[in-house]
């Protein structure tokens, strides 16, 4: 019994809840190029075990990072003989998680008392399923639930496609969570539905977008490693494939794609959180949405939504150079960003990822911009880093409001030049 126990944790099935207890988030601030490259050495360390948050990329980007218990005090002592500041964004991770899963229980007694779907909590995936479906039913003149496929582990991919009929014509697509953790993305998209469909004939905007164009949306492109945020691990960011030749499981699904594939930002080791898999579309997800898109044929636009940072990204990540259409990107996202910014205040920074953030390669945009999309873009929505990944519920609705402002204005501007 003990052996099957052992050999069933090294497969990464947990038999319960991981638990955090005594894990600490720090920001680390760098002041030159070798303090970057002192972290990146303590980021290879594998036996600290450590989950960067926010990559060492260069000394203008902070560095968030989640120690565990047992190491804080080797990488804080590491830290103090390097002259390295940092601080501590949250104490224990335990606790936050705790509160978290304590709200979720209290809001989801609240929404079965009054049978109606709250946007303002974090939903399993079924419940997002269901809605899915109560969602086309009440707004079947716009809304129909679709499959583009099904995971690694046989759940089905279910979207939805907001039209006024028509074939063949132009469209946009959004998605969301595709990095399993970022809790607030799925949450957002969910209320973005909603938004679209119950403003379809009473907003101009939205109204005259639908007349013109689809949009198809999939609330949840990494359904395995969701359902696994919810049953085992909070903090778990990859698809569930298994690796050959590792015990270690999963892909990084946004370092999977075909543009720059295995560069810069992508790591080979398949125990490692940016791990990009053994081939480019390994995953049956990214495949999934490459068919979907290659298949329709029209996509005008190629819209993601990611936390934390509050960044508006367009391409490339997997190398620095502008891409052709960098002028109108530029403005279109800057735009966006004055109207995420013109509701609560909150400030979204723009640029190519490359500029903005770090090399990445392997990502959705990028090969959607290669493929032919211009108007392909990257949100990294609240916070920038308070509480991470884990932005409190009361949260959702505020950054859901501020997202659909920009994806809006965005879309507008693709409804207005299509091409």
């Amino acid at each position: 019994m003990k052996l099957i126990l052992i050999f069933s944790a090294l497969l990464g099935a947990s038999l319960c809840l991981e638990t955090f207890v005594g894990h600490q988030v720090l920001r680390i601030k760098t002041k030159n190029e070798e303090e970057v490259k002192k972290l990146q050495l303590l980021e290879s360390l594998e036996h600290l075990k450590l989950d960067f948050w926010i990559h060492p990329a260069t000394p203008s980007l902070p560095v968030d990072v989640r120690i565990p218990a047992n190491s804080v005090q080797a990488v804080k002592a590491f830290l103090e003989s390097c002259g390295i500041e940092y601080s501590i964004l949250i104490e224990d991770l335990q606790v936050v998680l705790d509160k978290e899963k304590q709200d979720m229980a209290c809001d989801q007694q609240k929404e079965r008392t009054r049978n109606t779907f709250n946007y303002g909590t974090y939903h399993s995936l079924d419940e997002i399923y269901a809605q899915l479906d109560n969602l086309a039913s009440e707004f079947s003149n716009v809304v129909s639930k679709i499959q583009i496929g099904e995971s690694y582990e046989k759940r089905p991919l279910y979207g939805l496609k907001f039209s006024t009929g028509g074939s063949h014509r132009p469209a946009i697509w959004l998605d969301a969570g595709i990095h399993s953790r970022e809790w607030v993305t799925q949450a957002s998209a969910m209320w973005i539905a909603q938004k679209i469909a119950s403003d379809y004939g009473k907003d101009p905007s939205v109204t005259s977008l639908l007349n013109k164009m689809d949009i198809f949306l999939l609330p949840v492109a990494n359904p395995d490693g969701y359902v696994f945020t919810h049953t085992q691990n909070r903090m778990w960011r990859k698809t569930r494939s298994k690796n050959r030749r590792s015990l270690c499981i999963g892909v990084d699904p946004n370092r999977n794609w075909d543009a720059g594939f295995g560069g810069p930002g992508a790591s080979s080791n398949p125990c490692s959180d940016s791990y990009h898999g053994p081939s480019a579309n390994s995953e049956v997800e990214v495949r999934s949405i490459v068919d979907f898109i290659k298949n329709h044929g029209n996509i005008q636009a190629f819209l993601t939504l990611h936390s934390y940072s509050q960044l508006l990204m367009y391409p490339y990540g997997y190398k620095c150079t502008e891409p052709a259409d960098y002028a109108e990107l530029d403005a279109v996202g800057k735009a966006a960003a004055r109207s995420i910014h013109s509701l609560y205040g909150t400030t979204f920074k723009v640029g190519s990822i490359c500029t903005t953030i770090y090399q990445a390669s392997g990502g959705s945009i990028d090969w959607s911009y290669d493929y032919g999309i211009k108007y392909s873009f990257a949100f990294e929505l609240r916070d920038t880093g308070r509480y991470g990944f884990l932005l409190p519920a009361n949260q959702i609705i505020p950054t859901a409001e501020e997202t659909w402002l920009g994806l809006k204005t965005i879309m507008e501007h693709v409804r207005d030049n299509s091409y």
